[in-house]
């Protein structure tokens, strides 16, 4: 028997959220069939909506000063604050997210390149936290804080 394939594209409004979309499907012809009872076709499937997030940071400081190898001080640095922005472009709330960061903190001989002295949150609860035991921490070598963009 012949058969004809096609492709059906939906686009749902986002002032109604659906959980599932049904499509009718039939076929008519003008010939006189045997079997019209399968000319007909219900689907049924589920609508799962892609989330749309963006994420986006920005810092106050974009130079630092790296001291060579083996003058390094102890002295804290210069504070900077960097802020992180996730945002929802999406049509439909989404519930919990979770965003895990790991900040740069271990240079050359395990010296501290960086510490956060404090956090400030909207609408999100921020736990700082040390690595879990198991997790790999990445040192950065020195050739890395040796480059500087002009």
């Amino acid at each position: 028997p012949p058969q004809v394939s096609f492709t059906l594209e939906l686009e749902f409004s986002c002032s109604v959220l659906l959980d599932r979309a049904e499509v009718t499907l039939q076929a008519t012809s003008d010939s006189t069939e045997a079997t019209p009872q399968d000319n007909v076709v219900k689907l049924s499937v589920p609508i799962r909506y892609e989330p749309n997030l963006f994420l986006s940071s920005n810092t106050n400081l974009h130079r630092y000063e790296v001291h060579p190898l083996g003058s390094f001080t102890h002295s804290s640095g210069p504070e900077f604050t960097t802020t992180v922005k996730v945002q929802n472009l999406g049509c439909y709330p989404i519930q919990n997210i979770t965003l895990h960061m790991a900040l740069p903190a271990l240079g050359n001989h395990q010296a501290t390149i960086l510490s956060v002295t404090h956090v400030l949150a909207e609408n999100a609860t921020c736990v700082l936290q040390p690595p879990e035991e198991g997790t790999q921490v990445v040192l950065v070598p020195p050739e890395d804080l040796l480059h500087v963009d002009r």
